[in-house]
């Protein structure tokens, strides 16, 4: 696990993992008592405040495990008992080499069934020799050399308690995705940035379904537009600035 400031999510999480032989926390620099609640419930903790992205810390993560099997998870993340039992059963006799799961996310208190966010299968229990998370600033991909299978029971993922976390994720993402674009060479305008996002609202709130999920869906599908839009207008300002003075 990696973490920053997770004081409010760390210790439900930790919990949920109790039955692994080693719990390996990465902290980037908090300042409130995430490192302590993390010793105290029996973790291994060591701190990199040099940032360079989701999947690098990650990576760094990775290197410290020493067991035969690796279990990535979020500080706001918990694995369902179901889950829990489901693991241990099938690593008595694991068929792959990693395994994928759903994930129920929530969205400001209800969890969301639709609009693109369900099952939203993750691959998070691996062999530790045989995958490795991508160089991603954000939206990291774990790359597995082998099979991948699929478990039956869920994650639950505590993702956005309330609309002042949306809003300071959808900042904090759309940042870093603008910064990811950027460097892989893409580009943006301010027609490119409306368009994204309100191609963004259709496909959460029509094409999968989010006026299933209520006023909540509503809300996310609008969000999820704004996060767009955002990152593909911090893109374009971004590459402007980057060509102003070969302009000049």
């Amino acid at each position: 696990m990696i973490t920053k400031n997770e004081a409010h999510n760390i210790e439900a999480c930790l919990r949920s993992v109790l039955f692994a032989d080693q719990m390996v926390v990465l902290d980037s620099g908090s300042t409130d008592e995430t490192v302590q609640m993390a010793i105290r419930l029996g973790a291994q903790v060591s701190v990199n405040s040099h940032w360079e992205g989701f999947g690098v810390q990650k990576n760094r993560a990775l290197a410290l495990a020493t067991s035969e099997w690796v279990l990535s998870i979020d500080a706001d993340e918990r694995l369902s008992l179901e889950l829990q039992a489901e693991i241990q059963e099938v690593l008595k006799n694991a068929q792959a080499e990693a395994y994928c799961f759903p994930r129920l996310s929530s969205y400001c208190k209800q969890y969301i069934h639709h609009s693109g966010w369900y099952p939203d299968r993750v691959t998070r229990l691996f062999q530790r020799d045989r995958a490795q998370f991508s160089d991603e600033i954000i939206h990291e991909k774990l790359v597995v050399k082998g099979r991948v299978s699929h478990l039956r029971n869920h994650i639950l993922h505590e993702s956005f308690p309330d609309f002042e976390m949306v809003l300071d994720k959808v900042n904090r993402y759309s940042s870093a995705g603008a910064m990811s674009l950027l460097r892989k060479g893409k580009s943006s305008s301010f027609p490119k940035a409306l368009g994204h996002g309100l191609w963004a609202f259709i496909r959460t709130y029509f094409l999968q379904m989010g006026f299933l999920d209520g006023w909540m869906g509503l809300a996310l599908a609008i969000s999820n537009a704004e996060g767009t839009y955002y990152r593909y207008l911090k893109l374009w300002l971004l590459h402007d600035r980057k060509s102003a003075p070969a302009s000049s």
